[in-house]
């Protein structure tokens, strides 16, 4: 079903999209809430004398809480329902951005910063996409999640540069009460449009064919934390799984916790201007939306086995030679590795998402993706950690980036080892 002709004659958009409009909202507001932080340490430095650590150290807190919460979500909405669950954590947002504006001690921040936005904005992460997508999508399910995914870029677009000059004009309360107003905003929308799944409307998922039938959504009486903790152990009996859980971790390791964090001090240790390498950073962002997009829309037609062999390939081809292309000037050859790098940013998200549905059925894929999206975060936050012990200990990125870029190529060959079909009765990835 993907429009009705009423009398009138008007085609009617679908509801799949409208409640795909106002997840891609939650998405970007959600990313845009996390990465606040990171313009804020300064500010909040220079106005309360805490150290680097102090502030840090909740932005840490904030990166774990927030990967870890992924997998728990899930499972929450598969409980609760996702509308509840989208309320109330875009609430929490609210709520813990609200309070920072009156906090005074560091282990205040810590529990705003690092819980109640971790929490909230981990609910908000890609696995609410992806359950979204699988439930309202059958034609193009593969680009709405690549859609959601470049949704992260977008936040990061959107937020960063009007928190950035709050934070640097009126100052960082103003700031954060842009994201607790925007949060807010979004609560009583996302109430009113976004619904569990097509039969609460009484419709059905778009795109689906003549003989669909909805999933046999049982009412969950066990706890969520059961639920998340059950999902783990079935699916660690799959090789597929581990093999995804793996090479998230590397994709995280060789994204957020290397590019992310080190990017511009590496690209300083090299003469570049930390405005310059910022902007790059920025740029690696705008063409992650067209990189992320393109992939969803290949994932529906190509083998997603074969999608992430290429990306982990060129992805780690393209991390070996960064220590050749760094230098105070941005040369054509770095232009191309941001270019290249953009593209290849999240782009293994729609695949390994598909992979996920695939081997473990639509039901159960959303708490296993929220297993492989957590590895994803702790790939990064060990990643962050680790380089800049390198730095420390050797006075360069050197290793660090020989590292990633070995990495990603084991995790090129790994996802060759995925098995081609999941189990008995579960639909090809590319339907």
């Amino acid at each position: 079903m993907t429009a009705t002709l009423p009398a009138s004659g008007r085609t009617r958009i679908h509801r799949a999209w409208w409640v795909a409009a106002v997840t891609m909202g939650a998405l970007v507001a959600a990313a845009g809430f996390r990465s606040s932080t990171g313009a804020l340490l300064e500010p909040l430095e220079a106005e309360f004398g805490w150290s680097r650590a102090t502030t840090s150290g909740a932005v840490s807190l904030n990166l774990v809480v927030y990967g870890l919460t992924a997998p728990f979500a899930a499972a929450l909405m598969e409980r609760f329902g996702i509308r509840r669950v989208v309320t109330a954590s875009l609430a929490l947002v609210a709520l813990g951005s609200g309070l920072t504006l009156v906090m005074t001690s560091p282990w205040q921040l810590w529990l705003l910063w690092g819980f109640a936005v971790g929490i909230g904005t981990g609910s908000l992460a890609l696995v609410f996409g992806a359950i979204v997508a699988n439930r309202w999508f059958v034609r193009h399910r593969g680009l709405v999640i690549g859609i959601f995914s470049a949704a992260s870029s977008t936040g990061q677009l959107v937020f960063l540069p009007a928190i950035a000059q709050l934070a640097d004009g009126p100052g960082w309360r103003w700031a954060a009460g842009l994201v607790t107003l925007f949060a807010l905003l979004l609560v009583p929308l996302v109430w009113w449009v976004l619904r569990d799944q097509p039969t609460d409307v009484g419709t059905t998922p778009y795109g689906a064919p003549p003989d669909w039938q909805p999933l046999p959504l049982k009412a969950v009486r066990r706890s969520a934390a059961w639920v998340a903790l059950d999902a783990l152990r079935e699916a660690s009996r799959s090789r597929a799984f581990w093999i995804l859980f793996v090479t998230f971790w590397i994709c995280g390791w060789s994204t957020n916790g290397l590019i992310g964090t080190h990017f511009i001090p590496a690209a300083h240790d090299h003469g570049m201007p930390a405005t310059t390498s910022a902007s790059l950073l920025a740029l690696i962002g705008i063409f992650d939306i067209a990189g992320t997009v393109a992939s969803g829309w290949l994932t529906d037609r190509v083998d997603s086995r074969y999608l992430l062999f290429g990306y982990y390939f060129l992805r780690g081809l393209s991390l070996l030679v960064v220590p050749w292309l760094l230098g105070p000037h941005v040369h054509p050859s770095l232009f191309l590795f941001i270019l290249f790098y953009g593209l290849d940013w999240v782009a293994t998200v729609p695949p390994t998402v598909t992979l996920c549905r695939v081997h473990f059925g639509i039901e159960r894929s959303g708490v296993v993706f929220g297993w492989v999206f957590a590895s994803h975060m702790v790939g990064a936050g060990v990643a962050a950690s680790y380089a800049g012990w390198i730095r420390t200990w050797q006075g360069d990125y050197f290793a660090a980036w020989m590292t990633a870029g070995g990495l990603c190529l084991l995790a090129a060959l790994l996802c060759l080892a995925i098995p081609r079909r999941g189990p008995a009765g579960v639909a090809d990835q590319r339907a």
